[in-house]
């Protein structure tokens, strides 16, 4: 492997990150940021009303997006190993 093949490899590895870990650090973020103004508004301030909500949430994505985040996972692994075998 060159360099320029090795820097390919980890720009992609980078990119695979982001589109694993975006969707589900986003949408943890916007649901902790709601549940922050409704416990501001409402002056409850219990550790428990904003991890259960993120948690159910979570799941939620990743029972719908899994199956994609999987296979992208997959593909790249196999990837990798092609890269391996080509020497």
């Amino acid at each position: 492997m060159t360099t320029g093949e090795i820097g390919d490899l980890m720009y992609q590895m980078f990119i695979l990150a982001v589109k694993l870990g975006g969707p589900i650090l986003l949408i943890s973020m916007i649901v902790g940021i709601v549940i922050s103004i409704l416990q501001a508004a409402t002056q409850i301030h219990e550790q428990t009303l904003t991890f259960v909500p993120k948690l159910i949430v979570i799941g939620i994505i990743l029972v719908i997006t899994g199956n994609s985040m999987l296979k992208m996972l997959q593909e790249f692994t196999q990837q990798i190993f092609r890269f391996i075998a080509e020497g």
